[in-house]
């Protein structure tokens, strides 16, 4: 699969717009002059764009198909935010070629939701003991990369945020649904709770939920 970059002369896609209804989202565009089918590519919201996109993550879709339909029809069955890039074709010597914008206005993003997560914090302690147990629970709708929660350790009081105190990395993914992490060991004035590690990023993804 070749790909070219738009220039001044390039046809290009504009106005890509989208609408979700229910499980079904659908996807409009101005198709530019002479173009007869685009490919379309589905991915998660904080990938990049690839330098060449790889086949298997997309799909011909045809200017006859479009009027057909009234737009490009597709079932969205997850929880989070996709993008959709539409690239029109273009053919050249070497066979058919994707035209890359840089201008991003063949890209979209949609939001399907934020799924939930939800954690728990079971501690045990003795009377005379300097420290005590701590057992985090964590249930999620959907799996969740290592790198996107983390659990913060405080002296005194319970942290408020991912700075106000020490921030621990989680070593494992989550699978979707219930996870019972190992049994901690903390001083006895010690508090935790979790955090996103990037609140901006991954609020607009997740909600976090203490139980």
């Amino acid at each position: 699969m070749h790909v070219i970059d738009a220039d001044s002369t390039t046809p290009i896609v504009r106005d890509l717009t989208y609408k979700i209804d229910e499980d079904r989202c659908t996807l409009r565009w101005l198709w530019p002059e002479g173009v007869q089918a685009v490919y379309i590519q589905r991915a998660p919201a904080d990938g990049q764009e690839q330098e060449t996109p790889s086949p298997s993550s997309l799909k011909l879709y045809t200017k006859n198909e479009y009027k057909a339909n009234n737009g490009y029809h597709e079932r969205i069955d997850e929880i989070g935010r996709l993008a959709y890039t539409v690239y029109a074709t273009l053919t050249i010597d070497e066979g058919t070629a994707l035209v890359r914008q840089p201008d991003g206005r063949n890209r979209i993003f949609i939001s399907t939701g934020k799924a939930r997560i939800y954690y728990s914090i079971r501690q045990s302690s003795g009377w005379f003991k300097r420290y005590k147990t701590v057992q985090i629970q964590v249930t999620t709708e959907v799996p969740l990369a290592k790198d996107v929660l983390c659990y913060v350790k405080k002296q005194g009081g319970h942290p408020v945020n991912k700075e106000d105190g020490t921030v621990y990395p989680f070593v494992e993914s989550f699978v979707a649904g219930k996870t019972v992490l190992p049994v901690i060991e903390i001083g006895k004035d010690d508090y935790i709770r979790l955090f996103f590690t990037d609140g901006r990023h991954y609020g607009q993804v997740y909600e976090l939920i203490p139980e």
